[in-house]
């Protein structure tokens, strides 16, 4: 923090009071609760989560209420959080065709196993401002429970035992996964390491490349195969067991999207997979996501990577949403020094042109 200047530090506990009564608001108006957040805004808060890889609803609503409801800042303090806690104990990969579905739904088949479940959603609803709210008339409210894990089977998995679409297995040897929030991330990256990024990645940036994809960027040809949100147990093994045991849930949105095929004269074509797996119900986010994860695996099938989205450099650093706007925010920090230098060169430099055009125009006068 730059409180060099001279009285910097009375300014900087002076705005931290005046960011203290923004965030207050009004006084006269109820005090915002962080549990009204965190069960009245949790698409935001699923937001936080997954943008600092840190699952806990209530802590993301504390964040969010800190942050004057800004997401990236919010995103900013969980993280710093994060780097505080200590690491006991790597959990068992998730199954999320285990998950206790609130909402699932599939484009390419009408008629399918579990059938498609709508859930909460705005998909259907009309984009006009509800003014009753405003006036302070309570909602309807409905309600229905998850369904069963057996009702609802992956959409894709006819089509994989057919061998239509190519198979959810593990890597070649199945390696460990690299982790991005303790080893910076060398390019080029794994797609274990590429799905890490674009999970915590700013849901604007991934959604825009994600877009990009669909206006001509890259050969894609979507079809949403599976899309579903629910909750997902989490389990570990103990040091002192054999066996794994559930410590908790988690609440999840997983696309799986089916695109272009590949093949060849010896090899029977298959469509091919993106995948997005987010925290919270980031049903967009997780769209886009795997969007973009079918565009960055290009040279798996050896098609060519010439656009954005197609490049792990270009597409990943630049969506951490923290390290940009860090970047992006400390121009408006002192920078005294670093300008002083330039303006004293570009004053120079403009010296010497007008000493030249002086020189010229002596040089031009009749003796």
């Amino acid at each position: 923090m730059y409180i060099a200047v001279k009285g910097g530090e009375h300014a900087i506990e002076a705005s931290r009071r005046l960011l203290a009564a923004a965030r207050r608001g009004d006084t006269a108006l109820p005090e915002l609760a962080v549990a009204q957040i965190e069960q009245q805004m949790g698409l935001l808060v699923g937001r936080v989560m997954a943008e600092a890889s840190l699952y806990d609803p209530p802590l993301a609503a504390l964040a969010l209420r800190q942050a004057c409801g800004d997401a990236i800042e919010a995103a900013f303090l969980l993280r710093a959080y994060r780097t505080t806690l200590p690491r006991f104990a790597y959990s068992e990969p998730v199954d999320t065709e285990r998950m206790r579905v609130d909402r699932r739904v599939c484009a390419i088949f009408k008629d399918l196993p579990g059938g498609q479940l709508l859930g909460p959603t705005f998909d259907y609803t009309q984009r006009l401002l509800d003014f009753a709210a405003q006036a302070g008339e309570p909602e309807a409210i409905g309600g229905a429970g998850s369904v069963d894990v057996e009702a609802v089977p992956n959409a894709l998995s006819q089509l994989a035992r057919e061998g239509l679409v190519e198979p959810c297995e593990p890597s070649d040897g199945d390696p460990e996964p690299p982790d991005i929030t303790r080893d910076p991330p060398a390019y080029p990256l794994p797609r274990a390491g590429w799905l890490q990024m674009l999970a915590r990645a700013d849901e604007g940036w991934v959604l825009g490349m994600g877009y990009s994809t669909q206006r001509g960027y890259a050969h894609t040809h979507p079809f949403a195969g599976d899309l579903r949100s629910g909750r997902v147990e989490v389990e570990l093994v103990p040091d002192e067991l054999d066996f794994a045991i559930a410590i908790g849930e988690v609440e999840l949105t997983e696309c799986q999207m089916i695109n272009q095929f590949v093949g060849s004269a010896e090899v029977a074509p298959v469509f091919t997979r993106g995948q997005g797996l987010v925290f919270g119900r980031g049903e967009r986010k997780a769209i886009a996501m795997s969007l973009v994860d079918r565009a960055l695996r290009a040279a798996e099938f050896g098609e060519e990577a010439a656009s954005p989205a197609q490049q792990q450099e270009f597409a990943l650093p630049q969506g951490d949403s923290v390290e940009a706007s860090g970047f992006v925010q400390h121009l408006k920090l002192p920078h005294y020094v670093t300008f002083e230098s330039e303006l004293q060169l570009i004053r120079k430099l403009r010296e010497d042109v007008h000493a030249r055009a002086v020189d010229a125009a002596r040089e031009g006068e009749p003796e």
